[in-house]
């Protein structure tokens, strides 16, 4: 016989993965086979050993810097000056290897004061942490090595925004490259992106921009050496010859794989069936959810780098504001993408009830909190509305298994205990989550409780 008392069920406690189970079922996803990289380029376990040697002295000073976190303070005078004495540096060296620390997430700052980033912890166990950790160095190489006094911001960011296209060229042709033909191709590509920021009216072809030629006081050549030194600084190429003419760049194995994963980024979104690249926000969204979180995010990344970041960001952070949990949840996965220049914008988010549980854990993530303990910035009620709102996102677009599961992360420790506070949170889709929970869930008793909780919310009861 079946009791007529609710059975009291202890969930199991999962405070630190309030979204796992959403992750897991925003989609039934499936599974692409990971692209194999071209002959010539080692084998991960060789390209991190390559990452830590090149970082070493990075590490040395980021772990020196984690052991003063702990009396607090930032990177003073009086801290460089101790760090100098200590690992044997210039002061100059201090601040190169704190910046390099810093756009490497080995070392968070959080109001002024310097904390060990999670890579750091992973350092020598996690290749994959190391490489990540790298490639945002690499991406990062015009701040790790500023461009010249004096140069103009605008067309220090027009080299900037060429380096990707002399990178493939480089890894393209598989060897050297002279600096002249370097030169030639960062002088078209200048010219392409100011006439694509000419505004041209509809239906008139503008001529084709010519190819300025080298003049005297031509400050391009300064600049394209400055970022060949700035990419070399990182690790990504070495130079080889002479100074001049003669002088030829050659990416190094890791700059070689990381203009390879990059190209493959953007060639599975240009070859997708739905042409995510080109869709809006939440069109690629959902393109992406049939994807494993790998692919997923390599979409993520040929999408908003076809973009300007501020507009990219509000265009996500809009696609969440809709109706649909599944694309909500994927819209913060997507900014996961942008890093530090979503932050003002994501912080902003966090005062919309909709947004804010997202926009919290995305922050405390991104100020340097593990992604498993991350739910510690949430209150009851907003882990509580998350469940809903995640469950939601299970029930549209997931399997039942996958609903009854998802009672495994909310935070209470009964299921009357959560029937209670999700009635109370007011999230507009709890009556449509109880009900699916109750078709789904395998014991008749529990199933019966929430199938009374569904009723008492849809009918305005406690």
């Amino acid at each position: 016989m079946t009791s007529r008392t609710p059975r009291d069920s202890r969930l199991r406690l999962v405070p630190r993965q309030p979204i796992a189970a959403a992750r897991r079922a925003v989609a039934n996803r499936g599974s692409r086979p990971a692209p194999r990289p071209p002959a010539g380029i080692p084998a991960r376990p060789e390209l991190s050993r390559q990452a830590r040697a090149g970082l070493a002295g990075t590490v040395r000073l980021a772990r020196w810097a984690a052991d003063e976190c702990a009396r607090g303070g930032g990177l003073c005078d009086e801290t460089v000056d101790r760090a100098a004495a200590a690992l044997g540096l210039t002061a100059g060296q201090v601040r190169s290897e704190w910046d390099r620390a810093r756009l490497a997430g080995l070392l968070e700052l959080h109001d002024g004061t310097a904390r060990p980033g999670w890579r750091l912890q992973a350092w020598d166990r996690d290749d994959s942490a190391v490489l990540r950790g790298w490639v945002a160095l690499f991406d990062a190489w015009s701040l790790a090595h500023p461009e010249p006094a004096g140069t103009d911001p605008t067309l220090a960011a027009e080299v900037v925004e060429a380096a990707p296209q002399l990178l493939s060229v480089m890894h393209l042709s598989a060897g050297p490259v002279s600096v002249a033909m370097l030169l030639d191709l960062l002088q078209q590509r200048v010219a392409e992106i100011r006439a694509e920021r000419c505004e041209v009216p509809y239906g008139t072809q503008p001529p084709p921009a010519p190819a300025p030629a080298p003049v005297a006081g031509d400050p391009l050549p300064e600049l394209l050496d400055w970022a060949l030194r700035g990419l070399a600084s990182v690790g990504a190429l070495v130079m080889r010859g002479d100074a001049g003419a003669r002088a030829e760049a050659l990416l190094t194995p890791l700059g070689n794989w990381a203009v390879w994963v990059k190209l493959e980024q953007i060639c599975v979104a240009a070859q997708s069936p739905a042409g995510n690249i080109e869709l809006s926000a939440e069109a690629m969204l959902r393109g992406c959810a049939d994807l494993t979180p790998g692919p997923a995010r390599a979409e993520y990344r040929a999408w908003l780098a076809a973009r300007p970041v501020r507009s990219a960001v509000a265009e996500l952070l809009d696609a969440a504001r809709a109706d649909d949990a599944m694309v909500r949840g994927l819209a913060f996965e997507a900014l996961r993408a942008v890093g530090a220049p979503a932050e003002p914008t994501v912080r902003a988010a966090a005062e919309e009830p909709v947004l804010r549980p997202y926009a919290l854990l995305w922050l405390a993530e991104h100020e340097g909190h593990d992604p498993e303990e991350a739910a510690e910035v949430l209150t009851r009620e907003e882990a509580t509305w998350l469940w809903v709102d995640t469950a939601a996102a299970v029930a549209d677009h997931g399997e039942s298994r996958l609903l009854v599961r998802h009672l495994d992360s909310a935070v209470q420790g009964t299921v009357p205990g959560l029937l209670e506070e999700v009635r109370a949170v007011g999230h507009p889709r709890t009556v449509q989550v109880l009900v699916a929970l109750a078709a789904a869930h395998p014991d008749p008793a529990l199933a019966k409780a929430v199938r009374r909780a569904a009723f008492q919310v849809h009918r305005g009861g406690a």
